[in-house]
C-alpha cells in the first residue's frame, strides 16, 4: 500500500496533468506513476509488432476484437519512441491498470526471442523530492552564509565548465545573488498563485544553480524550466525536451539532472534511450540524483552509471545526512549509486531578495521517521503542517506558512547532486582537465573519504566549504 505522501503527491502531478489519466506501479505501490492506457514501443517495425501482438492477445483473452490497440503518438520523432494505445484511459483507478499490464505480459515471449525490450509503460519523471515528507524549503536568514560556503576560485570566462541544471526555471530575482552572476537560462513560468504564495517546487531549479555556483565558482550555470509542472513530466516528452536542452546551447561540459524514475527493470527508460545512446557518444558528464524514496530499486537515469555502456558517462549521486557520516534517511541505496554527498538541510539561494513572498507548506511531517531512523530527519523536523495532507486526512488542522527573503535549506539528493557536479567542475578547473569525464574519474580516484550507508562503507564527497551539523536525537513520541 502505497504511504499517504505518495497518494498526496500523486494528487498533485495528476492537477498538474489534467488530461492524463494517472496510476501508480505496478500495483498501488510506492515505486512509480505512469500513463494509463498507453505503453511505448520503439518506432517501426518493434512498433507494428507490438501492436499485432498485444492486438492478439486481448483478442484470445477476451474474445473481443481490441479495436483500441492503436497508435496514439507520432510515427516519427527525434527519440524514436512512440506512443500505442492498449486499453481506454478511462477505465479502473489509480491503483493499476489492468489493460498496460495484459500488454506488458502479451510482449515477454517476442522479448525474449529478440533479448531486449520491446514494450514500456510511459513512466511520469518527477524531480527527486517526491517522497520525502518533509523536504520542502525551510527559511534561512540572509545573515546565514550559504552550506556550502562559496569556494575561493575566481570566475575566469574562458575557462569556465559549462553546467547545464535541467529543472524547473530560474526565479525572477535570482540576479539579486551575487553567486548567480553568470547564470542564464529560462525563468519560472508561473511562480506564484492568485493569491501571491509560492507553488510547490519553484525556486528548485535556482536553489540548484546556487549550490553548484558555490562549490565550483568557476562555472557557467544554465538553467532550463524543463520541468515546471509540479516538478513532473510523461516518459515519452522526457526524452524530446532532453534533446531540446542540448540543442539550446550545444552539449555542456556537464548535466546535472535531479529527476528520474524506478520502472522496475535494470535496463533503463525506454522514452530516453535514444537521448542516452547520444550522450554515450559526447563527451558530456551526466550527474543525476539517485532518488528519495528510501529504497535498493534503481531510480532512472541515475541507475545508468551501473551500467557498463554508460559507468563513464553517468555519476549516480545519493545524499548524506547533516553530520556527513550516515546516508539520509529518505536517500535511495544500491550498488548503483556511486557516489554520495552531503544533502539534508544544505542553504542556497531560493526567492524573496527583493520583496518577502509567503510559502504555504504541502505536506505534514510525520511523528517519526517513516524509513525507522531515530535521529532528527526530514520525516519529523522541523514540525510543520501541509495542505495537501490536511485534504486527504479531512481534518480541520490549518497549514503553515512561512516567508521566504532569499535563502532556504532544503534536503534531498536533488541537492546532493549539484554539490558532486560542483566538485567535479572545481577538478576540472584545479587541474586544467577539459574532459569531465576524466575529471570524474580523477575525483573519484583520489578520495579517500566514506560513509556509512545501511551498512556499508561508501565513497563520500564532501566539499571543504560544507560545515556538518550535529545529529540531534528527538524523543519518541508520546
Amino acid at each position: 500500500m502505497a504511504p499517504q505522501r505518495f497518494h498526496e503527491q500523486f494528487d498533485q502531478i495528476q492537477r498538474s496533468m489534467p488530461d492524463v489519466p494517472l496510476a501508480m506501479g505496478p500495483d498501488d505501490s510506492a515505486e512509480f506513476f505512469y500513463e494509463k492506457g498507453v505503453v511505448l514501443a520503439r518506432d517501426g517495425e518493434e512498433a507494428r509488432a507490438v501492436e499485432d501482438t498485444v492486438r492478439a492477445h486481448f483478442t484470445e483473452t477476451t474474445g473481443l476484437v481490441a479495436d483500441h490497440v492503436r497508435r496514439a503518438g507520432p510515427v516519427e520523432n527525434r527519440t524514436g519512441i512512440t506512443r500505442i494505445q492498449v486499453g481506454d484511459p478511462g477505465h479502473g483507478d489509480r491503483s493499476g491498470d489492468r489493460a498496460v499490464g495484459h500488454a506488458l505480459r502479451a510482449m515477454r515471449e517476442a522479448e525474449g526471442r529478440r533479448g531486449h525490450r520491446l514494450i514500456s509503460r510511459n513512466h511520469v519523471v518527477s524531480i527527486a523530492v517526491n517522497a520525502c515528507p518533509g523536504d520542502e524549503p525551510v527559511p534561512a536568514p540572509l545573515t546565514q552564509p550559504p552550506n556550502p560556503a562559496t569556494a575561493e576560485t575566481p570566475y575566469d570566462q574562458d575557462t569556465a565548465v559549462g553546467v547545464l541544471v535541467i529543472d524547473t526555471g530560474l526565479m525572477h530575482d535570482y540576479r539579486s545573488y551575487p553567486l548567480l552572476a553568470h547564470t542564464e537560462g529560462d525563468g519560472q513560468i508561473r511562480e506564484t498563485d492568485e493569491a501571491g504564495v509560492l507553488q510547490q517546487y519553484v525556486g528548485h531549479g535556482t536553489f540548484i544553480a546556487g549550490l553548484v555556483a558555490a562549490v565550483a565558482p568557476n562555472t557557467d550555470v544554465t538553467v532550463r524550466n524543463t520541468l515546471n509542472d509540479a516538478g513532473a513530466i510523461l516518459e515519452s516528452d522526457f526524452g524530446t525536451k532532453l534533446f531540446e536542452a542540448v540543442d539550446q546551447g550545444g552539449w555542456p561540459d556537464i548535466i546535472s539532472l535531479s529527476a528520474g524514475t524506478s520502472n522496475g527493470r535494470t535496463d533503463g527508460l525506454l522514452g530516453i534511450d535514444a537521448f542516452m545512446r547520444e550522450l554515450r557518444a559526447q563527451g558530456t558528464l551526466l550527474v543525476a540524483a539517485a532518488g528519495n524514496n528510501g529504497s535498493a530499486t534503481p531510480f532512472w537515469p541515475a541507475a545508468y552509471a551501473s551500467l557498463p555502456d554508460y559507468e563513464d558517462a553517468v555519476l549516480s549521486v545519493g545524499a548524506l545526512r547533516g553530520d556527513g557520516e550516515f546516508g539520509a534517511c529518505f536517500s535511495n541505496h544500491g550498488s548503483w549509486v556511486k557516489v554520495y554527498a552531503p544533502g539534508e538541510r544544505l542553504t542556497s539561494a531560493l526567492t524573496g531578495f527583493d520583496a518577502p513572498v509567503p510559502y504555504v507548506y504541502q505536506h505534514s511531517t510525520y511523528d517519526a521517521c517513516r524509513f525507522g531512523f531515530t535521529y532528527a530527519c526530514t520525516c519529523q523536523y522541523p514540525r510543520h503542517t501541509g495542505v495537501l495532507s490536511e485534504e486527504r486526512e479531512s481534518t480541520s488542522g490549518k497549514p503553515d506558512q512561512v516567508m521566504f527573503e532569499g535563502f532556504a535549506q532544503w534536503s534531498g539528493t536533488s541537492f546532493a547532486t549539484p554539490v558532486a557536479v560542483g566538485l567535479v567542475a572545481a577538478q576540472m578547473t584545479a587541474h586544467k582537465e577539459r574532459a569531465p569525464r576524466a575529471a570524474r574519474k580523477q575525483l573519484l580516484e583520489s578520495n579517500t573519504e566514506y560513509a556509512e550507508v545501511r551498512g556499508a562503507h561508501v565513497p563520500a564527497l564532501r566539499p571543504a566549504t560544507w560545515r556538518p551539523a550535529p545529529v540531534v536525537r528527538l524523543a519518541p513520541p508520546a
